[in-house]
């Protein structure tokens, strides 16, 4: 996984968050899924980069 990628996953992982707790905050459950929502792509990019790097050894 190249750095530039980690950096996009690490920022979209920490956009999730930050839409996640606004969502808790304001009681808005359409902000808390899409922050868990981003959250989860920010993940499953990561677990499909890993596995690339897996292979590539």
């Amino acid at each position: 996984m190249s750095a530039a990628d980690k950096i996009k996953n690490a920022a979209q992982d920490l956009k999730g968050k930050a839409t996640e707790a606004v969502g808790k905050a304001t009681n808005d459950d359409s902000k808390v899924a899409e922050g868990r929502a981003d959250q989860t792509a920010a993940s499953a990019k990561k677990v499909g980069e890993d596995i690339k790097d897996v292979f590539k050894k």
